[in-house]
């Protein structure tokens, strides 16, 4: 198997990632939208490439790609304030360590710029994977219009 590798994304990969974001939305995170259309229709409004180009032009994110041997498997976002914002992998690549390459890139990168505690807010999906991965709970799950969200911290 081939390790991830991450680096900060470029507009070439914009349709590569939004096709990820999509995906990754739609195939793995199931728990979370159940299918239902106002779920996924809402999630999905930022994932186009139009989107994605807005999040890359944008100064407070920070987006990166992890790639296996060249194809884009995985897109994850930090923000100025010391978040980290996206972590997906493409359906395709999943299980290959290339969600836990992105994080480990994007906590040091904010380890980098200054801040020794990041926050998120994880789905239902991916919770467990934050809490092996170091990650604690702060407070109860958000419930938002649609989607529950778990506020986590990390001591970087």
């Amino acid at each position: 198997m081939t390790t991830p590798k991450v680096r900060p994304a470029v507009s070439a990969d914009i349709p590569a990632m939004s096709a990820v974001l999509i995906a990754s939305i739609r195939e793995l995170c199931g728990d979370d939208h159940q299918q239902r259309p106002e779920v996924l229709a809402g999630w999905l409004r930022n994932k186009s490439e139009d989107g994605v180009r807005d999040m890359l032009e944008s100064g407070p994110t920070t987006l990166y790609v992890a790639e296996i041997d060249g194809e884009v498997a995985g897109v994850g976002a930090t923000m100025t304030d010391g978040s980290i914002r996206l972590n997906y992998v493409s359906p395709s690549h999943r299980f290959q360590g290339v969600s836990r390459a992105l994080m480990a890139h994007m906590e040091e990168a904010l380890r980098h710029s200054g801040f020794s505690v990041a926050t998120l807010n994880s789905s239902t999906t991916a919770h467990r994977f934050y809490q092996e991965a170091g990650w604690v709970d702060v407070g109860e799950p958000q419930t938002g219009l649609t989607l529950v969200a778990y506020p986590m911290r990390k001591v970087l």
